[in-house]
């Protein structure tokens, strides 16, 4: 798993107007093909009176899956421009739609480049870009004597903290970064000078408006 990305946060849409041709691009994340294509066509039902629905969307890690569409436009005028927007941006798992409403002025092919790219940059930045991160939880199961001592060690470190379980021990779910783990693992060890019961449990990715220092 990659130790960090850069994607969208929510779906966005923003509409700029170019020689009365109304452009509106539409982003949002998408995990998967059959999500990317489940919102191209979404937008396209939508907008079916529209001249063009035209799209771009590239998944997968290392960038494996990566298709784009004119729906009609002169071949490359549209969905390759999509597309190297959302490279140029450094984007993964995202989809990218921008809708035609044709305002009666021939734009030219460079024009189309230039609308499409507009478009696809608008609604990417309506989408909000963050970064996901990887993170890996650790359990801390210790007495209750050492839980002030411990969590003001961790606020002072910044640690990402999820729900503390209250029990016989209390148990703190720590979500140090990936990489951070295992020195993250022996610095509690030291703090708690070996009384805790550390665990390593899963990792996953969590989103950040910048990537952590």
């Amino acid at each position: 798993m990659l130790p960090h990305y850069r994607t969208v946060k929510r779906s966005g849409s923003a509409e700029i107007v170019i020689k009365k041709s109304r452009f509106i691009g539409f982003a949002r994340p998408a995990a998967s093909e059959e999500e990317a294509v489940a919102f191209i066509e979404s937008i396209k039902k939508e907008h079916w009176s529209a001249t063009h629905n035209c799209s771009a969307y590239m998944i997968g890690e290392r960038d494996e899956i990566q298709k784009a569409s004119d729906d009609g436009e002169p071949s490359g005028t549209a969905g390759k421009p999509i597309l190297e927007v959302i490279k140029n941006q450094g984007l993964k798992n995202v989809a990218v739609v921008v809708t035609r409403y044709f305002g009666g002025i021939m734009l030219g092919a460079g024009g189309l480049i230039r609308a499409y790219t507009d478009g696809a940059v608008a609604g990417l930045a309506a989408a909000e870009q963050v970064y996901k991160v990887l993170h890996r939880e650790v359990r801390v199961s210790l007495d209750y004597t050492w839980l002030g001592k411990v969590e003001n060690e961790l606020r002072n470190r910044g640690t990402l903290m999820g729900e503390t379980q209250f029990t016989d021990k209390v148990t703190l779910l720590c979500w140090p970064l990936e990489s951070e783990a295992e020195a993250f693992m022996e610095w509690m060890t030291d703090i708690t000078q070996g009384q805790g019961t550390i665990d390593k449990g899963e990792s996953r990715y969590v989103e950040h408006a910048e990537l952590p220092v």
